[in-house]
């Protein structure tokens, strides 16, 4: 009897079957959250999130169907492949490829001593890469234009640093503040110059094009913008006017977000690096604008370009706004009046150094303005100059006279 109760009663599981049973469940886990994996000979394994000899490298799916900036398993060592030029013709493309799939691993630079070799190795291939995509004889098909999108998106497409958005001053001197410059540079530099080559090869055809350089890798394009590393947003804005001219398809989108980044500036942060790049972007579009103006690019000028006075940063970016609102009188001289009352209703009150920012560009506009629209708005006009003229800053009383 006391045999069969303690047959009964539940036995403790072996080691052995304990071991197979977390073994089971860790392959399940790995099954539902597949990463790359990058071999060492200290670590065989890695999650992608975790740095492992100082390189990143995005999550991914599966081995197939890859989003663009997304790669699979990288195989260590890390070696360079052969140049373009001791291959044959016929090799040159599959090469091309692999040397994309090499250079999407991410390296991390916040340590110069970690991965020099590799870093060395990646740079090089990067530089052919450039070389390369200028001598291509044939047109993109739609697998490379994959194979590139990725590699570029792996580079370029990541989280800035955040921020600081507590009070401004009322003039910002930019060398009293000294920007942070990107540390992997050396690389990403390289990276922006292949895409300002690939947008702007005749053997990138924009209708095919489109698919992968569609609206979320221009939406993540315009987001880097607010990078502190002037180098980084010269490129930028070069690389986006170009795709702007060629991708006719994607121009009101990106003239919408831009316009987001606008309100976003204005109504809540009133900090962002990239005002300035983005107004240079939108001078060459509007000068472009033909005749009679839209009806939205109006709205645009009521709702963005005017209110982009109200910021106490104005002086990073106004040379280019004033060139923007130049721009919208000299197409249509009747919004003379609207840009005038719009600088009336912006105007400073206790800040001279903004005040003679407004009073140079009010003698701009004015230039462009014919008598029926002064007539509109010389009263308030003249009021504020009379304001103006009891100054007791010497810049404001200086411009005045003249």
């Amino acid at each position: 009897m006391i045999k069969q109760i303690l047959n009964k009663l539940p036995r403790k599981p072996s080691s052995k079957s304990s071991q197979n049973d977390a073994t089971a469940i860790n392959s399940m886990n790995s099954g539902v959250n597949s990463t790359p994996k990058i071999s060492s000979s200290s670590d065989k394994s890695s999650n992608s999130n975790t740095n492992v000899n100082g390189i990143h490298t995005p999550n991914v799916k599966s081995n197939t169907g890859k989003k663009a900036g997304q790669i699979g398993s990288v195989q260590a060592p890390y070696e360079q492949l052969p140049c373009f030029r001791d291959v044959p013709t016929s090799e040159k493309h599959n090469l091309f490829i692999k040397k994309l799939n090499m250079c999407c691993v991410v390296f991390d630079f916040s340590d110069p001593s970690k991965n020099s070799k590799e870093k060395d190795i990646k740079r090089q291939t990067l530089l052919e890469l450039v070389d390369y995509i200028t001598s291509v004889p044939s047109k993109f098909n739609e697998v490379t234009m994959l194979e590139i999108t990725k590699m570029i998106s792996s580079n370029i497409f990541r989280s800035l640093p955040s921020c600081n958005y507590n009070k401004l001053p009322d003039v910002i001197d930019p060398e009293d503040d000294e920007p942070n410059m990107e540390p992997s540079w050396p690389h990403l530099q390289i990276v922006y110059e292949f895409l300002l080559r690939f947008v702007s090869a005749p053997e990138t055809e924009a209708k095919l094009a489109k698919r992968y350089i569609d609206h979320s890798f221009v939406i993540k394009l315009i987001d880097l913008f607010d990078s502190e590393d002037q180098r980084e947003r010269e490129y930028l804005k070069t690389i986006l006017h170009r795709i702007y001219g060629k991708f006719m398809v994607h121009r009101p989108f990106i003239r919408k977000a831009i316009n987001h980044i606008f309100y976003s500036f204005i109504f809540e942060t009133e900090k962002h690096n990239g005002i300035a790049e983005l107004l240079e972007i939108l001078g060459s579009i509007i000068n472009g604008f033909a005749l009679p103006l839209k009806e939205e690019h109006k709205l645009f000028l009521t709702r963005a370009l005017i209110p982009l006075h109200k910021p106490k940063c104005l002086s990073m970016y106004h040379q280019q706004l004033s060139y923007c609102i130049t721009q919208f009188v000299e197409k249509d001289y009747v919004l003379a009046d609207t840009v005038i009352r719009g600088l009336l209703k912006y105007w400073p009150i206790t800040n001279c150094s903004k005040e003679v920012m407004f009073l140079s560009e009010l003698e701009e506009v004015l230039e462009s303005t014919q008598a029926a629209e002064f007539q509109r708005c010389m009263v308030p006009l003249f009021r504020q100059i009379g304001r103006c003229l009891n100054s007791s800053h010497f810049q404001v009383l200086q411009l005045l006279k003249l």
